[in-house]
């Protein structure tokens, strides 16, 4: 980020400069959070720039545009769902940090409101939704979009929080309401820890994750997850009305409506400052996450009277409190592996108080993250939760560093398993890849028994870390030596009943007669996906001719390149897949290729493409069929091409089949030709 520059002594056009940047900067962070929830810094450092903006503005009216930051609601309407038009604007508050601000707040209502009464809440921190009931009954959710004109119907999703209610025990013809979803701080690590297990994306905080599960399309991962909902604003009600905020709360509370909790009234500028500290004070052990305390006006009339800017109402704002920050010794650097396998440098710390509980551990991210810091053990580092959940090292007191420290640097080989461990060409993590880590072991047999794989019913997340934990497997062969434990395992019920046994059983013996190609798959190769595992399984005898093949051979496969070479040489280069692939041969797994197959069946040397929505099959099935026959199924389509199969809602590979005059198949067309092959 740019230093900031000192404003009294920019130019016309230095200001110009800064406040272009500023600008540019800001909606980028914008998108991030809003659209994305995946903000890159936290809401201090956006503050930061945000304040930074609006006093260039005030020095430079003449550079102040009606499309500023300062000006408009941060998010947009997602295309993935259908847009809702606001019929009252969501707006976001005005922010302010210290208590003078919010004295001069309270002094700016009473110059136009005679012995005015506020409202001081907490500041839930969530997604912002507004919701409508017509004749007493829910019939549409939205989020908060541009804040103006629309936002993005998420109806089905919000349908699935448990403390909404869908139909209110009095009768009213028309109300709107804004609450905010969030998640429980328990909820969220236990989703985190979950997400950790099976490899899926790990949230940064709680705002974050209930940003993103609100916006999934599967209204079932919402229901899973478990968002919560406080309501904390009437927007409208017909023919029902309200003299204050205060009383529209108890009526909403009284229809079912979990409500912005713990509020005060306040009439006095200390009051309201009280009430403020009161929540600071509290805001560390509560059960779901605060990013500030609201203070509004409680009288309804009041509020129309003083109206709003284009971005904030001008009778309430939003006190932001900072986040606690304490020095402390990092005394150890440890280095831990995911079940992703990606290794992650953890702070070991003295241990510290620190928003509300001990902290002895912080994250340190990545190899990049210890540079910037130049952070060593035995330094004095400061040290923050983000999002007051996550405990983070946001700097270093090098005046304190003591001497003989020397730079970190992420180890070369996977601390838990040897392997090499290698960072990612567009990332900042480093992964070990070992075929058979095991600290990735969960992961990787979850991937292994997937249906694009080896497809063994029953050995999802829950089954395979109760095989774990009871120490059954210890490696991905050991899946196959289950069934010596079947009486144990029946007796002690750890994965279910007899039936459910005999059934994980029995689909893991039947994988071992599963083609090449799905064996590939399964095992997680780097940069090998299904198709790059067919091409694989088509061009070698059998996995032993893969395993001694040169990066020349591997090269000039079709759809290879240098990158997908190299991670098949590197991986059955290392010593524990030859391990391992000796005990999955000794447990009858079959290792053949279909070279030798393929030459001689009807399809040898016929190419295809698939693409859209077949009625009757998968793609997965369709590829089946067509390598079935010897045929090979290409993701790209090129004068090489002999078939393009194209169901529903086929796109650009279609156009370009038919730029190419490639044969267009319809699903009843392959049939017909594997039968004919046939």
């Amino acid at each position: 980020m740019p230093i900031e520059p000192n404003q009294a002594q920019l130019t016309y056009f230095e200001a110009a400069d800064r406040i272009g940047w500023l600008k540019d900067e800001i909606l980028r962070h914008n998108h991030l959070y809003y659209d994305l929830d995946s903000p890159e810094i936290d809401d201090h450092q956006y503050d930061a720039l945000l304040k930074e903006l609006e006093k260039l503005e005030e020095a430079w009216p003449a550079l102040a545009t009606e499309d500023s930051p300062t000006r408009r609601v941060g998010g947009t309407a997602r295309r993935m769902f259908s847009e809702v038009p606001h019929r009252v604007p969501m707006l976001s508050l005005q922010d302010v940090f210290d208590r003078e601000d919010i004295f001069d707040f309270v002094r700016r209502i009473k110059k136009d409101i005679t012995d005015p009464v506020f409202i001081v809440e907490r500041k839930i921190d969530g997604l912002s939704v507004g919701l409508r009931y017509q004749n007493s009954e829910f019939t549409l959710g939205w989020t908060r979009g541009d804040g103006v004109l629309t936002g993005e119907d998420v109806t089905d999703n919000l349908r699935q929080i448990k403390t909404l209610p869908q139909i209110l025990p009095e009768r009213v013809e028309d109300l709107e309401v804004r609450g905010e979803v969030y998640l429980p701080v328990e909820t969220f690590e236990k989703i985190n820890a979950r997400q950790e297990e099976t490899g899926g994306k790990v949230f940064a905080n709680p705002r974050n994750c209930a940003a993103g599960t609100l916006r999934q399309l599967d209204p079932r991962v919402v229901r899973e997850r478990g968002l919560e909902l406080f309501v904390f604003n009437l927007q409208l009600i017909s023919p029902k009305t309200f003299a204050s905020h205060a009383e529209s709360l108890a009526w909403l509370a009284s229809q079912g409506f979990p409500t912005s909790p713990g509020y005060r009234l306040c009439k006095t500028a200390d009051e309201v400052w009280q009430a403020i500290e009161a929540i600071g004070q509290e805001r560390f052990s509560l059960p779901y996450g605060i990013d500030g305390a609201v203070v509004k006006l409680d009288s309804l009339a009041e509020r129309e009277r003083l109206g709003s800017t284009s971005k904030v109402p001008r009778w309430a704002v939003a006190y932001k409190y900072p986040p606690e920050q304490k020095e402390t010794r990092l005394v150890d650097i440890k280095v831990q592996v995911g079940r992703t396998g990606r290794l992650t440098p953890m702070a070991i710390l003295e241990p510290v108080r620190l928003a509300g509980t001990t902290v002895s551990r912080a994250t340190l991210h990545n190899q990049d993250m210890i540079d910037k810091l130049d952070v060593r053990v035995g330094d004095t580092v400061l040290v923050q939760k983000a999002g007051d959940i996550i405990p983070a090292v946001l700097g270093v007191n090098h005046a304190l560093r003591p001497g003989g420290t020397h730079p970190f640097r992420l180890p070369d080989h996977c601390p838990v398993c040897g392997a090499p461990a290698v960072r990612e060409e567009d990332g900042a993590d480093v992964r070990c890849t070992g075929s058979d880590c095991p600290a990735q072991l969960a992961r990787h047999i979850i991937y292994f028994a997937s249906k694009s794989a080896m497809d063994i019913d029953g050995l999802g997340p829950a089954t395979v870390e109760a095989l774990l934990d009871a120490g059954y497997i210890k490696s991905l062969a050991d899946l196959y030596h289950l069934e010596k434990h079947r009486e144990e395992l029946i007796e002690n019920g750890l994965v279910g009943k007899q039936k459910t046994i005999d059934k994980l059983l029995d689909s893991i013996e039947r994988s071992k007669a599963n083609t090449l190609d799905r064996l590939l798959t399964g095992l997680g190769i780097r940069n090998i996906g299904r198709q790059a595992a067919r091409t694989l399984a088509a061009s070698f005898e059998d996995i032993d001719e893969i395993m001694s093949a040169t990066l020349e051979t591997l090269e000039n496969l079709p759809d290879f390149g240098t990158i997908t070479a190299q991670a098949v040489i590197d991986y059955f280069s290392q010593p524990q897949t030859g391990v391992l692939i000796e005990h999955l041969r000794e447990a009858g797994l079959n290792l053949k290729g279909a070279k030798t197959e393929a030459d001689s069946q009807p399809l040898s040397g016929k190419t295809f493409v698939l693409t859209g929505t077949l009625p009757n099959y998968t793609r997965s099935q369709a590829a089946e069929m067509i390598e079935a026959q010897g045929g090979k199924v290409s993701g790209s389509v090129s004068a090489k091409t002999d078939y393009v199969v194209a169901g529903s809602e086929a796109g650009s590979k279609l156009d370009k089949a038919q730029k190419l005059g490639v044969a267009i198949l319809d699903e009843q067309a392959l049939v017909d030709l594997l039968e004919q092959k046939a």
